[in-house]
């Protein structure tokens, strides 16, 4: 069952083996070099938008339930080098790239906090999350 997964829903062979017959019927044959490197070319750009746009819907989805205030709100509770521990913590966790980690720490900058819990958060996020 794990193999069906992994290789069939994951991996999204059946679309290989689509792609091949399609080709196929096209008059292309997939066992030469140019057919084999154009099956690989359109299966690998498909695969990879679709999963693009799996992890963008779920990463917006987690966002919806944890924004930066709930994370400013978290922060402002610790202090000393806990605080530094939960801001990397936090970092890690929060589905952000450094595109928003940005403006992000701007806003706990703004916000009071620390300049060391903000800087553990900035250097954590976009370097586990990106």
């Amino acid at each position: 069952m794990l193999t069906l997964i992994q290789n069939q829903i994951l991996g999204m062979k059946w679309l290989n083996v689509l792609i091949k017959n399609l080709l196929s019927i096209i008059g292309i044959d997939t066992g030469t070099k140019l057919g084999g490197n154009l099956q690989f070319f359109i299966y690998d750009v498909i695969k990879i938008t679709v999963l693009l746009w799996v992890l963008i819907f779920l990463i917006s989805y987690v966002q919806s339930f944890f924004p930066p205030e709930r994370s400013r709100k978290i922060m402002g509770r610790f202090h000393g080098i806990g605080a530094n521990i939960v801001g990397a913590l936090l970092g890690t966790v929060t589905p952000f790239c450094s595109c928003s980690s940005i403006p992000i720490f701007m806003g706990f900058t703004s916000a009071g906090l620390p300049l060391g819990v903000t800087f553990s958060f900035l250097i954590s996020s976009p370097m586990v999350d990106c």
